[in-house]
């Protein structure tokens, strides 16, 4: 029997993990958001130390954390839509250039001595807005940058690779440049990041697809989305797992800068070691499921790993010196990174083509619409118990929707193997991932 992870000392288990890279539509993608997203952990970083610098509440930077999400759960649908019926990479200019006019509008109110905390709470709205079309957008559009099939599995680990490696370095530099020169500079070479992306995109040949009828009404395409999405019984499990992590176990991140000051009693340095840590744990789990080859198994992973989570919180919740919490931060961020992209590359493979962008936003909607609520129970919470019991409270539901959802898969399996077989991918002389993505729906990054 075939191993389920490649060497990755083998040069053939090398080539085997980064395959998607041989397009060249998918190489500039990669390339672009990768610095694009180094600018945007730095921005999100330095906003929330920013936030807690002029406020000291641990109450507003929830607050900040809702109103840059909420707009996710109200328009994500519709972005799911668009997806759905317009050309993706027009789409994505348009997206990305407005976030770009975010970074330099917030950048100039710092350096100018003008910022208050009422501007941020407008300018993270805004951005939240433009991301409600831009994440269904972006995550169906791998399909189109990797026309073999083949390769679609593989693009879902290395734009996961890619997202965590930004979230390892990002925040690093963040911190540094915090200390030295003020968390404008951050939100200015944020902006300027943007231009990578843009201009990758421009550069892309990529041939117009059929898009989806445009006849039927919008609130027709967003009720079968949400008929199909929730009426079949694997991805209405999977959403309801990642929603209940997002409500009660990542606003932990909000709660990064009181953790780093009140608790480790640091400053920037230590809140960029922590958001670097848990981003380390992320690429990792990230790479972890690059180097395996078959889809099958993904399910029991969810559980697992959304136990790891949870774990890694509680252990976080209790530690009071940096030397600790750092390793914690790096268990819970592997566990997230692979609950989430397993159940993604899951909902990816048993999705109907025709409903992708739409299923997608509610993926997405699971853990960035769900997440603002999450940001102000925290900021509450933290307020009133601490951010120690707050995290630790979040790791123990964590745990209790882990348990639930294993108590489901052997139900969820019955649902998922025909699909599976249907595909080709249950013998186990089927090349696993590859072959899972031999369907027809893409995955996201």
């Amino acid at each position: 029997m075939s191993s389920n992870r490649a060497d990755s000392s083998d040069p053939r288990g090398l080539k085997l993990m980064l395959r998607a890279l041989r397009h060249r539509n998918y190489r500039l993608y990669f390339a672009g958001q990768g610095i694009s997203l180094i600018g945007t952990w730095m921005q999100s970083v330095a906003l929330s130390w920013l936030v807690y610098r002029l406020t000291g509440s641990a109450f507003l930077l929830g607050a900040v954390g809702f109103a840059g999400q909420i707009p996710a759960l109200v328009l994500m649908p519709f972005g799911g839509v668009l997806a759905d019926r317009l050309q993706r990479r027009r789409i994505l200019i348009v997206t990305q250039s407005l976030a770009m006019v975010q970074a330099f509008v917030l950048a100039a109110l710092v350096l100018t001595h003008l910022i208050q905390v009422w501007h941020i709470l407008l300018l993270s709205m805004f951005l939240g807005i433009v991301n409600a079309f831009d994440a269904p957008t972006r995550q169906s559009f791998v399909v189109e940058m990797t026309p073999n099939r083949e390769d679609l599995a593989n693009a879902i680990a290395l734009n996961s690779s890619m997202f965590n490696g930004a979230r390892l370095v990002g925040p690093s530099i963040a911190g540094v440049l915090i200390v030295a020169v003020g968390e404008g500079v951050c939100f200015l070479l944020n902006g300027i990041s943007y231009i990578a992306v843009i201009a990758c995109l421009f550069a892309m040949r990529i041939a117009p697809r059929q898009a989806a009828s445009q006849g039927r009404a919008v609130w027709e395409g967003l009720k079968e989305g949400f008929s199909y999405g929730f009426g079949f019984l694997p991805i209405r499990y999977i959403l309801m797992l990642i929603s209940l992590g997002s409500l009660v176990g990542m606003p932990y991140v909000i709660l990064m800068p009181v953790f780093a000051r009140t608790v480790l009693h640091g400053g920037p340095q230590t809140l960029g070691l922590l958001a670097a840590s848990a981003g380390a744990g992320a690429i990792t789990g990230a790479l972890f499921l690059a180097s395996r080859r078959t889809v099958l198994g993904l399910e029991r992973w969810i559980a697992l790993a959304s136990g790891t989570f949870g774990v890694g919180l509680i252990a976080f919740s209790f530690s009071r010196y940096l030397w600790l919490s750092a390793p914690l931060v790096v268990v819970a961020g592997f566990g997230m990174m692979v609950q989430m992209a397993s159940s993604n590359t899951i909902i990816q493979t048993i999705v109907d083509e025709d409903k992708r962008g739409r299923v997608m936003s509610l993926y997405t909607m699971a853990f960035m619409g769900v997440a603002p609520f999450g940001s102000l129970l925290a900021g509450s919470l933290a307020s009133k118990i601490g951010p120690q019991h707050t995290v630790m409270l979040g790791g123990a539901a964590v745990i209790l929707g882990s348990v639930t959802f294993a108590s489901r898969l052997p139900k969820l399996r019955q649902q998922i193997r025909p699909i599976y077989a249907r595909l080709g991918i249950l013998p186990e002389v089927a090349s696993g991932v590859q072959a899972a993505t031999e369907l027809a729906v893409p995955p996201e990054s």
